[in-house]
């Protein structure tokens, strides 16, 4: 296909084409001429991982280069799915290092308790440790053993992730696809919470009118003369 119809099909700019073409982000295709160049399918699948890579994970042009270099290695597919994760922005305020630091314990603990396998070197143990801080800041502190349930619908949510890895031979596919589980479902796996949690907050206030008391009416403390007027 032309680049207008590569444009067409990905839903990306030509211009914005060329620019991961220089960048080294978009393999250049097959030249026919001094004037055309074909695309094929793979730079379809290529544009798509792009902008989940960028417009959707927040990578820099620089770290997706890193990411899709990485990712047209000969590696394994749950090593695929670890250069995405290792890759996503996970900023923890340098001037507050020592402290955050002082909270990796409490990770240390969670992961123990969960029988986790997670490297020392995941930027996620740091990440978690500066939001456990932030909690803490604001008075509403998550010890180990309230953390646990949700572990545990982590740990669900991660064995449904990557059963849907399981079968993908082609390394473009599946690359995209570890971007999808890692990018793009996130945010639908917070919007479901979001809802499930409004629908439990009406589920609990229709229970609660249902068994709250009618109150009884106030007994009047005065006594009717009938008959008698002033």
């Amino acid at each position: 296909m032309k680049i207008s119809d590569l444009s067409r099909q990905s839903g990306t700019p030509v211009a914005t084409i060329k620019y991961y073409v220089r960048e080294g982000l978009l393999p250049p295709g097959r030249p026919l001429g001094a004037t055309l160049t074909l695309y094929g399918d793979e730079h379809v699948q290529r544009l798509r991982l792009i902008r989940a890579l960028t417009a959707r994970g927040g990578l820099s042009i620089a770290a997706t280069r890193d990411v899709l270099a990485a990712l047209d290695e000969p590696l394994a597919p749950l090593a695929r799915l670890g250069v995405v994760h290792y890759a996503l922005p996970t900023p923890v305020d340098a001037a507050e290092t020592e402290a955050v630091d002082q909270q990796a314990h409490r990770v240390d603990e969670l992961l123990a308790a969960m029988g986790w396998n997670v490297s020392e070197d995941s930027p996620h143990r740091r990440a978690l440790a500066a939001s456990l801080m932030d909690l803490d800041r604001l008075g509403v502190s998550y010890r180990t053993e309230d953390l646990l349930p949700y572990a545990e619908v982590a740990a669900t949510a991660a064995r449904l992730d990557l059963d849907q890895l399981e079968g993908i031979k082609d390394p473009l596919r599946l690359a995209e696809h570890a971007a999808i589980v890692v990018l793009l479902l996130e945010p639908v796996l917070a919007l479901l919470r979001r809802l499930a949690q409004e629908h439990e907050s009406q589920r609990r206030t229709a229970w609660a009118r249902t068994t709250e008391k009618p109150e009884k009416p106030e007994e009047s403390g005065e006594s009717e003369e009938s008959g008698e007027s002033d």
